[in-house]
């Protein structure tokens, strides 16, 4: 029997005054007038090719379908799942998988910005979390971040649309993005 390794980091991103940290925040950013470069995997990536895994995309949906659960029960609107975001969240993911940035919330103000270049927005966070050795590694990090306040706060915050994006690396560690985003 595979040795299970039930570990959960989960992060949220605080943008205050440039300072990023472990507490729910979100703030109002200004679309950006010029497209900015956007995160790929590199040549030689030990992130599992995702582009045609339904995997991903079940656990992604079952992901989003969780989230609306949740937030039904807090008497909540439901979130539109974007897929413009969801691909922005699919990049972070892939690049936490790979190594090509550490888990964490780097470079989410490009994230959102390129996101702002299709969808104008007032306000945004995110939730990212990992885990490994669960056969249900979705619910995992949902459950993760609903007894976390910080994440909880970003999933009942006043945002109309989602994006998630799951990836897992060759050591079948499951990397999670989920953005929030609240249009103009």
């Amino acid at each position: 029997m595979q040795k299970r390794l039930a570990k959960i980091i989960l992060g949220v991103f605080t943008l205050a005054g440039g300072v990023s940290g472990c507490a729910a925040a979100y703030e109002v950013f200004d679309s950006p007038s010029q497209p900015l470069p956007t995160l790929s995997n590199p040549p030689n990536s030990t992130v599992s090719q995702r582009s045609t895994t339904n995997e991903f995309a079940a656990l992604e949906q079952s992901v989003h379908q969780q989230i609306n659960k949740y937030r039904q029960s807090r008497n909540l609107p439901p979130l539109a799942l974007d897929a413009r975001i969801s691909e922005q969240s699919r990049l972070h993911s892939q690049a936490m998988a790979s190594g090509q940035v550490p888990f964490s919330h780097d470079g989410f103000e490009a994230r959102v910005k390129a996101i702002g270049q299709s969808i104008p927005y007032r306000s945004a966070a995110e939730n990212v979390a990992y885990n490994q050795g669960y056969s249900n590694p979705d619910q995992q990090a949902v459950e993760g971040w609903i007894k976390s306040p910080g994440h909880r706060k970003n999933m009942e915050g006043q945002f109309d649309v989602t994006g998630i994006g799951i990836t897992k690396n060759a050591k079948g560690e499951y990397y999670f993005t989920q953005v929030f985003i609240k249009r103009r």
